[in-house]
């Protein structure tokens, strides 16, 4: 990208590579409205130091996209070279999930075996789960786009060849934990730093002690309701979610030390705290589109930490924009709306990510390899 790595980390990322095989979208119930692939314009690529492949508010997306109309968003994703060697994540993702905070009140156990907590109103925990668990599963190749990325090929390059590293397919679902972290309450404004601390605590937890242990790993921490971490749901917080990696020196509050090599973590608020502005019914009317937000912003975060795992070695296109980023708000059904995504855990609203191989947000693709 002609970008120094201190550079690109200053940037919002959005991802995607690719591989030459065709496209196969099946196993997904439309939503209404279909609409057209490409998005408008470029509104998640704008310059910020860490918050990398953050979800806009409706609002803010609104607000950029008018702001840039012209610039249309058909760049194709370019691989950023790796960052400590980690650009993508090559084998079976997984995902463990943080319950931080005592604000989430007491523990419990559903028929299901999820864990679920009675400071949760809108049942976030619980969903977050399901959704994790159910990745990889019903044959859904909703995951199958993220395959086409890769590491191991040239910074810069656009493709992947046949011998590179892809990203790996969560097969059987990539839920691996949950820890329900109750020592202290979680802080009312996480800085950037409290919350990759807490990442790599949650590491030591699950023992995952050694690089190699988390080479694969994302540890989603979610954060109970009312709190506002890196700003959520306040004036200088226009967004839903981000991501990024523990060493990350521009991090409010600057990297967290970690002595279980890097740790890959995402920033999950409580959604729908936010309403519509974080994706509420976006995808379903009433009731069935309460945590229509919660599923298609934590997934969209999913996607690009498995396709941008240390920000920004992964891919990205030429704004900084990830997968994600490029696809979000872009309206429902089609190929590349949002739209419901049947997993053996339930059906789930879900955004596209962009396909380097369409050149266009897609919500299915054929596994690659």
């Amino acid at each position: 990208m002609g970008m120094s790595p201190t550079s690109r980390r200053a940037r919002v990322r959005a991802l995607t590579g690719l591989s030459a095989l065709a496209l196969a979208a099946t196993g997904f119930a439309a939503a209404p409205a279909a609409q057209a692939d490409q998005p408008g314009s470029e509104f998640a690529g704008q310059s910020h130091p860490y918050r990398h492949g953050a979800v806009p508010t409706k609002e803010a997306a609104a607000h950029a996209n008018a702001a840039s109309a012209a610039a249309s968003r058909t760049s194709n994703l370019r691989y950023g070279g790796a960052v400590d060697g980690i650009g993508v994540t090559t084998g079976a993702p997984k995902v463990y999930v943080v319950i931080w905070g005592s604000q989430w009140g007491t523990q419990g156990t559903d028929a299901n075996g999820y864990t679920t907590m009675s400071g949760d109103p809108s049942g976030e925990a619980v969903r977050a789960q399901q959704l994790y668990k159910g990745l990889g599963t019903n044959s859904e190749l909703w995951s199958g786009v993220l395959t086409q990325y890769c590491e191991g090929v040239a910074k810069g390059a656009t493709t992947c060849g046949s011998t590179a590293a892809h990203v790996g397919y969560p097969t059987g679902g990539a839920l691996a934990g949950v820890w329900v972290d109750e020592s202290a309450a979680a802080p009312g404004q996480a800085t950037g730093n409290q919350i990759a601390a807490e990442a790599v605590k949650a590491a030591g937890h699950f023992g995952n002690t050694t690089a190699a242990s988390n080479r694969n790993a994302q540890y989603v921490v979610l954060s109970p309701t009312g709190t506002h971490p890196d700003g959520f749901n306040t004036s200088t917080g226009s967004f839903c979610a981000w991501h990024d990696w523990n060493g990350d020196t521009t991090l409010s509050g600057g990297a967290a030390p970690s002595p279980y090599g890097d740790i890959a973590f995402s920033n999950d608020p409580y959604v729908t705290d936010m309403g519509s502005s974080c994706g509420q019914n976006y995808v379903n009317s009433g009731s069935a589109g309460t945590l229509d937000g919660v599923t298609i912003v934590y997934g969209h975060e999913y996607a690009e930490t498995v396709t941008d795992q240390n920000p920004a070695g992964g891919w990205t296109d030429s704004t900084g924009a990830e997968n994600g980023d490029k696809c979000a708000w872009k309206g429902t059904g089609g190929t590349g709306g949002a739209q419901n995504v049947a997993f053996s855990t339930g059906s789930f609203a879900m955004q596209s990510t962009w396909s380097n191989v369409n050149s266009s947000c897609q919500i299915s693709h054929a596994i690659v390899p």
